[in-house]
Formats: C-alpha cells, structure tokens, sequence
C-alpha cells in the first residue's frame, strides 16, 4: 500500500513546530546535538537492581549514553540541564499499542475513516505517546490500515516527524470470521476485515513474508476471538461469577492449533521477527506458550500448565488492564455489566498470575482510550499486585526483550540509546509519578523540558 506522505509529514511537522514551541527549553526538533549533554536530578533509578541512586546523572554524546550513575564526567563545553528534584529514567516502554486507533466506535472508523486521515491520526497519537514519556512502542496492528505503519515508522526514523521508536506489524493475522472480521455486517456488502486472513499454516506463512515485504518488523496473530462466549448461565441472566472458583463462566475460543503457531513464530524467526499473539484464555493461551510465541496479550485466563510453559520459555505476559478499565468505565447496561465482570475476573486472574511468578511486560493497548494517557497501564498493576518496582522492570527489562531492543533500551547504561524521561518525586515509593512526566529526550534528542534549565 503506498499513500501520499508529503501531506502527512507537512501537517504533522507543523503542529511539532507549533507545540514545541510551547516547551520550555525544548531543543530543536530531530537535532541530535554535537556537543555533550548532562542530565541531573536530585534521583536515577538502577533499573536492574530495582533502587533509587542519589544525585542522579546521565552523560549523553550523540544518541548514546557514555555514563549514568550518581556522578559522571563533565567534558568541557558540555550542555548541563539540571531537572532538580526530578527522578530520572529510561524512557517509558508501550508493548502494545494501537496508533492508527482513537476513541469512539472502533469498527466504524475502520470503516468509513480512509487510510491517509487514519495515518494522519497515527501521526498525532505517536507524538502524543512520546511527549507522555513512551519513547518505544510496539504497534499492535493498525486494524485494517496495512502497512500504513510502515510509513509512520520511517517519518519517525528518518526524523521527519516525532514519535517513540517503533516495532511494527501491518495488519494483524486472522482466521476467516475469526476476531476482527467484519462479522455483524451485512455480507452482500463484503465489509473487509481488519486483519489479514490464513487459515492454515502455509497460509500464515504466506501472509508473514507478505507483510515483511510490506515492511513488518514482527507477527501480531489473534489467537483467540470473540475475547468470550456467554455461558448458557449468562445469556439467562444469571451472574458471569461462578461454577470453577478459578475460571468462573469464562470462555474464549482458539482460532489456531500450536502447529500452526509455531509454524508462524518459526517464520518469524527465519525473517529476524517475533511473534505477539492476542490470547484472551484457554485452550488458546496454552497453545501460544507451547509455540514459543513472544508474548501472550491480555492473558486473561492461564492454566497451571500454561504459566509453567511461560516461566520455563520467559514468555511475558501483557494485561492491558487500562483498556479493560477504560470499557468497564464508559460502556452503558448490560455492556457495562458485562465489562465490570470482565474486570473483575482478569483482577482475580492476575493475582494468581503473580503469585505464580510469570513474567510480565507492560502494555495498554491505547488507542479505543486517548493516546498519551496510558501511563495509567503502571498504576493498575500495582493496584492489582505488583510492586513498582517490579512493574518497571517488567516494562523496562521484559519490554526490552518483545520489542528486540535488549541492550539498547530500558536501561540508563553505557552504550544504551540515550532514551530518558524524568518524573516528580519517587516512582518506587509512588508508581503515578509515571503519568506526570515532565522531561522526555530520545536518541540525545530533548522533546519535552518544562522543569529545570540548561548551563
């Protein structure tokens, strides 16, 4: 698919311009600079050994970090921003997000939104994610806009527009009437999905060097579809809590066996990609932990075995607990009955989650809620059992790891990209202090400073 960029570029690089110029001390835009830059605050978190280093210091030379700890060099002619009493940080990791979505009906604007002004819309919701403190995200499907996402990965690349660095996957990869086909539509009017269809292994191979082609950086695959069924229980009105303590009325049909998985991950493989399914619950989930898939999204409902699989393979587990939140909050009747129950399963689930000690990364899934405002994802987790600190490791470290950054991202070490965010306060003592970001750089770049001042 190719569009027109030169608008999309002109309109986004505008309203950059225009909102940069509303940030004190911001540098100029996609301007890595020449000469070194220190950053200090009063706190720098050591993100593997999960503590709170003080003073906190960052020599940056270009887009790398040359040093971090409590002091470092300060070469002559070295720029020093001093953030006060500022915690700094890597810049924020998004596992799952969805740019080339906004709130309101999402099958609708799939449908009557073309893809230039879905791509426009992408622009703005990167930017947004950026300046909100996600300097790297993973782009979960631009739901029927394929390989759109391409396009805005490179602008940002290429430093044309801002936005977080970007692992892509076009559309996502779907059986025929599986979970984002256009199911309740008319069918004289063969509404498109909003995913790629295969419905056999060779298939799926077939559409992964497809969409590599098209410029993919890994496999988004639904793996299960509706996220539930109603029980007999449920449809009579009965409550959705009951029957087994652990998996209650829940139910979430498989679209694709472990064959067929694995068939996926090992071409993903083969092309330097990974694989993220949607796995809302069992059996699908077991099935995408024995394929050895990257991540298990939403992992709503996971059996003993599958979180032993997850453990002994370090395959993470993504909650997306804002966007379950966000639709138990804005949805009316009976759909609000349904969802409030939905969230208070995926709770009572979660904590056995943790206490089984899987791995866990940390994704929102943005998008049917306002870009920028998913930092909201940390909060909900500690809400719901987790330390902060183990929550930023999982963002940090595990993020790393699905996004294939490992080494150059989540960490604020030598040779790492100079991604860093500074926060109000301690974010190990108060995890919100992840949605008040108020520094953002990313590759040396400073995009955001509205504390603090440059020497």
């Amino acid at each position: 698919m190719r569009i027109d960029g030169g608008f999309v570029v002109a309109m986004v690089v505008l309203g950059s311009c225009l909102a940069r110029g509303q940030e004190a001390g911001a540098a100029k835009p996609n301007v890595v600079a020449k000469h070194a830059i220190v950053l200090h605050a009063a706190r720098l978190l050591d993100v593997a050994a999960g503590k709170i280093v003080t003073p906190g210091e960052v020599l940056v030379e270009g887009e790398r970090i040359v040093a971090a700890g409590s002091s470092v060099e300060h070469p002559a002619g070295a720029e020093v921003i001093d953030l006060g009493d500022m915690t700094l940080m890597p810049g924020l990791i998004d596992a799952h997000v969805h740019l080339f979505l906004h709130p309101g009906a999402e099958d609708l604007q799939t449908v009557e939104e073309s893809v230039p002004e879905r791509t426009i819309i992408a622009t703005l919701a990167a930017k947004a994610d950026l300046m909100a403190g996600f300097t790297a995200e993973r782009d979960m499907g631009t739901e029927g806009a394929g390989s759109a996402d391409t396009a805005v990965m490179r602008a940002i690349d290429d430093g044309l527009i801002p936005g977080p660095r970007l692992r892509i996957s076009g559309n996502a990869v779907d059986i025929l009437g599986g979970h984002e086909d256009a199911n309740k539509y008319n069918p004289a009017q063969h509404v498109l999905s909003n995913a790629d269809y295969a419905n056999s292994a060779d298939e799926i191979v077939a559409v992964i060097r497809e969409q590599h082609k098209q410029g993919s950086t890994f496999v988004k695959m639904y793996e299960t579809g509706p996220d539930s069924e109603p029980t007999p229980e449920q449809q009579q009105g009965k409550p959705a809590v009951g029957g087994d303590p652990e998996f209650w009325a829940f139910h979430s049909p498989y679209q694709y066996t472990e064959a067929q998985l694995k068939a996926g991950v090992e071409e993903a493989a083969r092309l330097g990609m990974n694989v993220g399914v949607h796995a809302q619950g069992e059996p699908g989930t077991l099935y995408a932990a024995e394929a050895g898939v990257a991540s298990i999204d939403h992992a709503t409902q996971l059996s003993d075995e599958t979180m032993r699989l997850m453990k002994e393979k370090h395959i993470p587990a993504v909650p997306t607990f804002t966007i379950f939140e966000y639709f138990a909050e804005h949805s009316t009747g009976a759909a609000a009955e349904r969802e409030h129950a939905m969230l208070e399963y995926k709770i009572h689930e979660f904590k056995r989650q943790v206490a089984a000690g899987i791995p866990m990364a940390v994704g929102s899934d943005v998008g049917p809620f306002p870009h920028g405002t998913q930092a909201k994802e940390f909060e909900l987790m500690v809400r719901y059992g987790m330390t902060p600190a183990a929550v930023l490791q999982a963002d940090y470290l595990n993020g790393a790891r699905i996004l294939r950054w490992q080494g150059e991202i989540g960490e604020l070490k030598a040779g790492y990209y100079a991604d860093v965010v500074a926060v109000p306060g301690n974010p190990l003592e108060d995890i919100t202090a992840v949605e008040r970001v108020e520094f953002v750089m990313k590759g040396g770049v400073v995009y955001r400073q509205r504390v603090g001042s440059s020497q």
